[in-house]
């Protein structure tokens, strides 16, 4: 083997392993996790050609910039286990823990959104 195809190879192993490094941190590596509260607006089952579910929370309190008034927050996001979002569906309008784990890229089978619900922390009645 002559050293300008061993150069060739060794080019191209460090590259295919570059692309799988940065490939993993983009869609696989879990950036952050945590809980987020809030009223379930909503949740649907949609996409082209994978089928994932997504859904919005809303987290009312949030003080806006502007003195003496109240702004909500929405929180976006998939749901990875069929169960889940099942369970959320027939309990929609409640308050919801949710679970999530944050990437830095989405897939079409994981999801539009980069917060993937995994589970559901607590579920109650609304306040009034």
């Amino acid at each position: 083997m002559t050293t300008g195809k061993k150069i060739a190879i060794a080019v191209s192993v460090i590259v295919v392993v570059v692309l799988a490094a940065i490939t993993y941190y983009r869609y696989y590596f879990v950036f952050g996790e945590g809980v987020k509260a809030g009223d379930l607006n909503y949740i649907v089952k949609k996409g082209y050609l994978f089928k994932t579910y997504e859904g919005k929370l809303i987290q009312s309190g949030i003080r806006s910039r502007q003195t003496g008034t109240v702004q909500s927050n929405e929180f976006e996001f998939s749901v990875s286990d069929e169960a889940v979002a099942q369970k959320m569906m027939a309990n929609s309008g409640k308050t919801f823990e949710l679970h999530y784990k944050e990437y830095k890229g989405s897939l079409p089978w994981r999801g539009f959104s980069v917060y993937v619900v995994d589970s559901v922390v607590s579920m109650r009645d609304p306040l009034p």
